[in-house]
């Protein structure tokens, strides 16, 4: 909720009440000397209180019609977007134990969320999504253009050494599940993953990848790691420790799922090239969208109006009553 004056020059108008205020006290400060009568002193008496709430109202008049004349509001804002221009985005990305792995610094996983959030903020006015996969994959946040829980997510993701397993076609098959009925004419998919397709039982990546193309979807796939050795988590008596191994990405697998998909694959070895890869995602599918902000305005105005218009009579009402009093 927000607050605003329409027209706030009006509000100079309360200038007027300095001549106002120098006649009011000079009239009180020059009163000659009243010889009291008897009648007199009953009037004075009765309608001494009078006198000051006449004195007084027309202030209060005033300075309802200058307020309203300035129009006090409260309005909030809505976004108004065309669903189907925009593009819908959705980040699969793996959280498997071996995105702990410190071949990017200070390791995977965090060198990840770094540029991916960086690469949400561009992304203003496209409707975001999050799939995170291990053995099994999950919806983490559905499609959505509040751009603010999308980076909750991404900050708080993290892999877990319970969450064993890669099972890259179901990752992939959870996101064409959320966008195969979008309406958006460009369905993209950023599919991240450090490894191979471990899980036997899952669904096959090349067959996800037949889903996405079914459906209009495009999808770019990251393979993330070194090339050569790096330093994995293992579980060991002592907690967690890093050992070297060899770093296998099923690039064949990658390759040919945006191949099919019209998308395009990356190999990111370290965290400049992640970042170039986002940056050239980014270059490569621009939003035409335009995301006109609607405002719903509560307008006051009347309220001191009618403010006015009771002080207004009352005042009329109390000099008609004097008058006949006096006269």
């Amino acid at each position: 909720m927000n607050f605003e004056i329409e027209s706030p020059y009006f509000l100079l108008l309360f200038l007027l009440f300095i001549p106002l205020l120098i006649r009011d006290f000079s009239k009180k400060k020059n009163s000659g000397i009243n010889v009291p009568t008897t009648r007199n002193m009953s009037i004075a008496g009765s309608f001494s209180w009078v006198q000051k709430f006449l004195q007084f109202s027309k202030y209060i008049i005033l300075s309802a019609l200058i307020i309203a004349l300035a129009r006090p509001r409260t309005y909030t804002i809505f976004s108004d977007r065309d669903e189907t221009k925009g593009i819908d985005i959705f980040l699969a990305i793996d959280i498997s134990p071996s995105m702990l792995a410190k071949d990017l610094e200070p390791d995977r996983i965090t060198a990840l969320k770094k540029i991916a959030t960086d690469f949400v903020k561009k992304r203003e006015g496209d409707r975001i999504g999050i799939v995170e996969y291990w053995g099994e994959g999950i919806t983490k946040v559905p499609l959505t253009s509040d751009h603010q829980v999308v980076l909750d997510e991404i900050r708080d993701m993290s892999p877990n050494e319970n969450l064993t397993g890669t099972a890259i076609g179901e990752g992939l098959s959870v996101a064409v599940n959320h966008l195969k009925d979008s309406k958006s004419k460009s369905k993209i998919i950023i599919l991240m993953t450090d490894g191979v397709n471990t899980v036997p039982n899952a669904m096959p990546p090349q067959f996800a990848g037949e889903l996405a193309k079914s459906y209009g979807i495009k999808v770019y796939t990251i393979g993330i790691g070194t090339n050569g050795f790096a330093l994995f988590p293992q579980i060991t008596s002592f907690g967690i420790q890093f050992f070297e191994q060899e770093v296998q990405i099923d690039e064949a697998t990658l390759s040919e799922i945006a191949t099919l998909t019209g998308g395009k694959y990356y190999r990111a070895t370290s965290n400049t090239s992640l970042e170039n890869v986002y940056n050239e995602i980014n270059s490569l599918e621009k939003s035409k969208i335009k995301t006109n902000k609607i405002y719903n305005y509560e307008e006051y105005f009347r309220v001191f109006l009618w403010i006015a218009l009771v002080f207004l009579l009352i005042d009329a009402v109390l000099r008609w009553r004097i008058f006949r009093i006096f006269n």
